[in-house]
């Protein structure tokens, strides 16, 4: 024991336990008892306010982070980078069997093609057809409208009732027919054309093997018109070479290209 009544492992105890006391309030010669009072107030001080600041914003951060949390899951899909339907190039357009869906043409927008006036079109794609039968009558070739403007009613009747006759599936009359809502039919830029001096081709494959045929596929984009389902097509339909639409315009060529995706074909020229 030294003098101080502490043994050399109790003062070794002591001074490692003072290692534990904040320097400010240590004993030390030079500091009076009111001086290291007041520097263990300050100190208590000091430390309350740490504590009290750190609660304060921890509780700010708190409120801020759960309310962003519910903003994300209330907002709208396209708020929070979720992508919602879309309707340009960026999303795929709306189907039904393979079949995209159109607008019908009002009848304030119709004109006759045929002599009896029963088959219409859309007045610019009716003029643009006429056109085109004097082109090809100056060529020799007869073309003849078999089908115009049907609208969605006529349509479902050709839909399920056909279909129903044929015992064909939805899929199976799908290959054949669009379904109501979904043929280029009541857009009034469709038609159907067969051939004046071959009748018993009319909406057959074998059309393809006639005069008007062979000169449609020559002259027809000079008038605005394609094939609408060549062989092959992407959409799955049967081949269908009496069926052609207009896209001279920007109405027409926006009712059916717009959203597919569809890249431009190179020609080479």
């Amino acid at each position: 024991m030294n003098k101080a009544g502490f043994s050399e492992d109790s003062h070794e105890s002591f001074d490692n336990l003072s290692d534990d006391i904040p320097v400010a309030v240590r004993d030390t010669p030079s500091i009076t008892p009111k001086q290291k009072l007041q520097r263990l107030i300050l100190l208590v001080g000091g430390i309350s306010a740490f504590v009290v600041l750190a609660l304060v914003s921890g509780f700010v951060f708190f409120i801020t982070t759960n309310k962003n949390t519910v903003e994300s899951q209330t907002a709208p899909a396209s708020s929070v980078g979720t992508p919602g339907p879309t309707v340009g190039n960026s999303a795929a357009p709306e189907t039904v069997l393979n079949h995209f869906a159109y607008q019908e043409a009002p009848e304030s927008e119709l004109a006759p093609i045929s002599n009896d006036g029963r088959i219409r079109m859309r007045k610019t794609a009716a003029q643009k057809y006429l056109e085109m039968v004097q082109a090809a009558r100056s060529a020799g070739v007869i073309l003849v409208p078999i089908s115009g403007f049907r609208s969605v009613k006529e349509q479902e009747q050709l839909f399920f009732a056909v279909g129903a006759q044929r015992n064909q599936t939805p899929a199976q009359r799908a290959a054949l027919s669009a379904p109501p809502g979904h043929s280029e039919h009541h857009t009034g830029y469709a038609v159907d054309i067969g051939d004046g001096a071959a009748p018993s081709t009319n909406l057959q494959a074998i059309f393809e093997q006639t005069k008007a045929f062979a000169w449609l596929q020559g002259n027809a984009a000079r008038f605005g018109f394609e094939l609408s389902f060549p062989k092959d097509n992407v959409q799955g339909v049967s081949y269908e070479p009496w069926h052609w639409r207009f896209v001279g315009d920007r109405d027409s060529l926006e009712t059916f290209y717009k959203a597919r995706n569809l890249k431009p074909v190179k020609t080479g020229q």
